[in-house]
């Protein structure tokens, strides 16, 4: 059997290119006792991505130089020498970008798919949907009441934090985006009260219009001039759960950023604010169940949608992830490594 990898060839300056990747087949290894051999059928990519890249102290070590690009995988169970998996079992696990992988089943999840789509575990249902779940309710602390704005507000995470946001009794519901196109859709289809573009030269006038009574919560995934407008519009006691910083991961932080690092303290003090970075993973084992349940019941009864944008052929992810960094995606960034055998 031989897999198909997208590998890690060198590390971007800025924005990442082809020649950052190198693709090939590699021969795999007969089975040995307690291993299964899986086909790969849906990839995620995620901005997080971008800065395992970088070689530089974070909380994940950094992509290494010539091995398979990480990512979360939906596959199915072709061969199997474990008796914890049958062939055929659906599974979830940090399998990477490659069309089939042996494991010894360490980290890997059977998965259900009556109880949600096999595409939504690595979105919706997986950890851009758990990061939505644990940042506004764990980190974010949000009440009945809250004025919650996020940014990102189309994408995978931002998606979901708004339509939770309003399911727990939000008092308005703000998103940030790009095209008019995703701001539309934030608004009719999603439901949120409001929707303003990153891209408007007025983008503070246009947040404090559509947040009357200031800002509660302010979910973070962009960095950048939302930020700074978020911020001079948050109520005394505000929180703001830091989840990314995508505007800034293929350039780096803003070279006028100490200049204006006073003010912005100084706004913090005064209004008391918490501003907390998180990684899912920290608190994950805390909330995945609770998430599961509540998550995918409101999925099954349609008070959370979502939306795929769907890149066929593993070949294809590396001018997917491009397009991701970019905002080219509309919600989940997926690539639909080979056929899912549960979609008609």
């Amino acid at each position: 059997m031989k897999s198909l990898q997208v590998r890690f060839a060198k590390r971007p300056t800025g924005e990442p290119t082809a020649e950052t990747f190198d693709i090939g087949e590699v021969e795999l290894p007969a089975l040995a006792d307690g291993q299964i051999l899986v086909r790969i059928i849906w990839l995620t990519l995620d901005p997080y991505m971008r800065g395992r890249m970088d070689d530089k102290r974070s909380y994940a070590q950094p992509q290494g130089i010539g091995e398979v690009m990480q990512g979360g995988t939906v596959g199915q169970v072709v061969e199997s020498r474990n008796p914890k998996f049958a062939e055929g079992d659906f599974v979830l696990g940090m399998f990477g970008w490659q069309s089939h992988v042996v494991s010894d089943g360490t980290g890997v999840r059977r998965l259900d798919p009556a109880v949600a789509p096999l595409s939504t575990w690595v979105g919706v249902m997986g950890m851009p949907g758990l990061t939505a779940y644990v940042g506004l309710l764990d980190v974010g602390e949000m009440k009945a009441g809250d004025t919650v704005v996020v940014s990102a507000a189309s994408g995978a995470v931002g998606s979901v934090v708004g339509q939770l946001a309003r399911i727990k009794g939000a008092k308005r519901v703000v998103g940030v985006a790009g095209a008019e196109e995703k701001c539309r859709f934030v608004v009719d289809e999603l439901g949120f009260d409001a929707c303003v573009s990153h891209r408007s030269p007025s983008l503070r006038d246009d947040l404090k219009k559509a947040c009357p009574d200031g800002v509660d919560i302010y979910f973070e995934n962009v960095g950048g001039a939302t930020l700074e407008a978020a911020l001079s519009l948050m109520n005394p006691f505000g929180r703001i759960p830091v989840c990314g910083m995508i505007s800034m991961y293929n350039t780096g932080p803003s070279t006028e950023g100490p200049d204006r690092l006073p003010g912005l303290m100084r706004r913090i003090l005064t209004d008391r604010l918490k501003i907390q970075g998180f990684i899912v993973s920290d608190r994950a084992a805390q909330h995945q169940k609770a998430f599961i349940e509540e998550v995918g019941a409101y999925i099954r009864d349609g008070r959370i949608k979502y939306r795929e944008t769907v890149t066929e052929g593993l070949e294809n992810a590396p001018r997917a992830f491009i397009g991701l960094l970019r905002g080219e995606n509309f919600g989940k960034q997926l690539v639909k490594v080979s056929e899912d055998p549960t979609r008609g």
